[in-house]
């Protein structure tokens, strides 16, 4: 294996691990050698110690087969589908293996496991790391239950925001050696992408060229993507689906806003139903005319107008008062 390349950032001056795509042999041949070597350094090592003379270079024969034949063991590694390992040597990145199946590598690597599954998890949440003690795991790994984060919009409305990320992992090198953690790193970027998404729109369409958090939520899911891909892109991380599983007014305001929107509402029912009302007057006022039904005086026909409308516009039904007498 020869040495990954390495590029230099301009910007920030630090170097820049590229993926090294690397293919090693089948690990069968190795497997059948090294289980060769050790069974037969046992009786190679008895037969010495019965020996004068050569005995001790039979000895020493088997026991540095034995030792290789441990030693290749170390080599041999399985690797799962869309699962990953990253080879160093003495802490120098060597490359990294993506096929799937049952491999040797040089012994001395050390292998760092890397799923390459997808992942998503929601803002707001935090993962518990899992804990061994003397090698036993005492505490499996966890994941707390979400919390919206809670952030002004671009009109100073506190609101409650949380998104669903959907990633993976698309460069090896880059999410081990360009990040601390990266994992906690997706988290961190995403939550911090969502806050600065939210500040930039209102919650809710005041005009038809306004684009809204609540009208508009395909168009802000898109742009929730491109946020949190360009925040993860220097961690080899490919963002593929970014979707708001939560949106509403924080508590203290929730109340008010909702009157308002009630107070909306009424607003354009009644705007509805004065128009249809007038519009019927009209042509209820057209037909007695034109059929010559009735003759009507200004003050009959304004009385007539006056009595539609309180029938026709009222949210209750009407009573109608029959005059008996003269």
């Amino acid at each position: 294996m020869t040495n990954p390349k390495t590029s230099i950032s301009s910007e920030m001056g630090t170097p820049t691990h590229v993926e090294k795509l690397v293919r090693v042999q089948s690990g069968w041949m190795p497997l059948f050698v090294c289980l060769g070597m050790v069974l037969s350094a046992v009786p190679v090592i008895v037969v010495g110690a019965g020996i004068d003379g050569v005995g001790g270079v039979l000895i020493f024969l088997g026991i540095t087969a034995l030792l290789a034949g441990l030693l290749g063991f170390c080599g041999l590694l399985a690797i799962q589908p869309n699962s990953a390992r990253v080879s160093l040597l003495f802490g120098e990145y060597r490359g990294t293996v993506k096929d799937s199946g049952f491999f040797w590598v040089n012994p001395f690597y050390s292998k760092k496991k890397l799923s390459l599954r997808v992942r998503n998890f929601e803002t707001g949440s935090r993962t518990t790391p899992e804990k061994k003690h003397q090698g036993v795991v005492t505490q499996e790994r966890s994941r707390s239950a979400s919390k919206p984060s809670k952030v002004n919009d671009r009109d100073g409305n506190p609101i409650e925001i949380s998104a669903v990320v959907v990633w993976k992992v698309i460069d090896t090198a880059e999410a081990l050696f360009e990040v601390d953690d990266f994992e906690h790193f997706v988290e961190v970027q995403s939550e911090a992408a969502l806050r600065g998404l939210a500040t930039r729109y209102p919650y809710d369409i005041k005009n038809d060229e306004d684009v809204s958090l609540r009208g508009n939520t395909e168009e802000i899911c898109n742009r929730l993507r491109d946020d949190i891909k360009e925040r993860l892109e220097k961690a080899g991380v490919d963002v593929l689906e970014a979707r708001i599983s939560h949106l509403a007014y924080a508590p203290e305001i929730a109340a008010a806003m909702l009157q308002r929107q009630q107070a909306g509402a009424v607003v354009a029912a009644r705007t509805k139903i004065v128009d249809g009302a007038v519009g019927m007057v009209d042509m209820a006022l057209e037909h007695l005319k034109r059929d010559n039904i009735v003759e009507l005086t200004d003050e009959q026909r304004a009385t007539l107008v006056s009595n539609l409308l309180v029938v026709l516009c009222s949210d209750r039904h009407t009573q109608p008062v029959v005059q008996t007498g003269a």
